[in-house]
């Protein structure tokens, strides 16, 4: 988007500034930055392992932790390790796998007491990663944040920054009392750190009371022709109404699949029946923030905006030059995807082959 879109909205008297987390990290800090690790029910340790490792490293001295059913976790601390942990903590309950959100709080809380110089808790923005923040926080005494698209220490203070209305203004906010409990938009953050070999502490978690919900199953959601998953895609390709028709989004998917991309969608082209609910791109469907962003045939709308402004780069295909959506992109092209695409995809194969 271009800079003149951008504005900082503090509160008075805070400064004006966009806030700049590589130029304000301090490496001197002794202080932790604790980081909740989703782990699939297959046993892998989710993708946004690396981005809460990364946002981490910029707040302190990176830990995970990882609450999980007792067993041998050395691949996991091997893993989490070469993602930048220094430390794993490991929160062990026979319980883990059948209770809601409630075994990761305790294994927050756990870690919280037992490192007393955190000064930051950072979890994905998810809709189990929102209640598990919202719990932790009124635990621990700390301020919460929610789906923050980026973190930085500035004069020792924990800064978390939202885009809002639509990706209108940018927000910087500090908590000035407590810890800060972050979540973090899948994909905000995507940077290399150094390996370590972590440090380890295991525990055993005693859940007690009465649970008020309970897991009786998990099914691993699917995926389309192996595509990668949409809220944490490096690469997402997006088609809108001007698709014209579900036979022709094939297009989209084409596209995708050429790149190695997730599919997504306006909601105009969900409302028309061409996809699925669960591809829909927007501020009632999923928000994503990708390192690429292509649309194809969307106009533009604030609500489409909304969910995918924060990609590092956006390009778009619209045979309207007056279509809003070009004054967000870093690259447009004015022309019909049905010329543009088939041509993009042949490129791609060439350079392939």
């Amino acid at each position: 988007m271009p800079a003149s879109n951008w504005q900082s909205f503090l509160p008075p008297g805070a400064s004006s500034n966009p806030a700049k987390p590589r130029s304000n990290i301090r490496n001197d800090t002794v202080s932790t930055a604790l980081t909740l690790i989703e782990v699939s029910p297959s046993g892998e340790i989710r993708g946004s392992a690396k981005m809460l490792l990364a946002a981490a490293t910029r707040l302190g001295t990176p830990v995970a932790v990882l609450s999980t059913t007792p067993g041998d976790h050395s691949e996991h601390v091997k893993q989490l390790g070469d993602l930048g942990a220094h430390h794993v903590f490991i929160a062990e309950s026979t319980q883990t796998d059948s209770l809601l959100a409630t075994p990761a709080v305790e294994s927050l809380a756990a870690a919280f007491s037992h490192f007393e110089t955190s000064t930051a808790v950072l979890v994905t923005n998810s809709v189990e990663g929102r209640e598990i923040a919202g719990r932790l926080a009124v635990r621990i005494g700390g301020g919460l944040t929610i789906d923050a698209i980026d973190v930085a220490l500035v004069n020792d203070r924990v800064v978390a920054r939202n885009s809002v209305f639509g990706g209108a203004f940018d927000v910087e906010s500090s908590i000035h009392g407590g810890p800060a409990v972050i979540t973090l938009r899948q994909g905000s953050i995507d940077e290399e750190v150094t390996a370590h070999t972590p440090d380890l502490t295991t525990i055993t978690l005693s859940l007690t009371g009465v649970a008020a919900a309970t897991i009786t199953s998990r099914t691993e959601a699917p995926t389309d022709s192996g595509r990668p998953d949409l809220r944490g895609a490096a690469t997402v390709v997006s088609g809108g109404r001007g698709v014209g028709s579900k036979e022709d989004f094939l297009l989209v998917e084409q596209l995708a699949d050429a790149l190695g991309a997730a599919v997504g969608a306006s909601r105009a082209a969900v409302d028309a029946g061409y996809v699925t609910h669960s591809l829909q791109v927007g501020q009632t469907g999923t928000i994503v923030s990708p390192q690429l962003y292509i649309a194809l045939g969307i106009s533009g709308a604030i609500q489409h905006l909304a969910g995918m402004q924060t990609a590092k780069v956006i390009v778009a295909v619209n045979k309207d030059p007056d279509a809003p959506i070009f004054d967000f992109t870093d690259f447009g092209i004015v022309g019909d995807i049905f010329t543009v695409i088939p041509q993009t995809i042949e490129a791609l194969h060439r350079l392939r082959h």
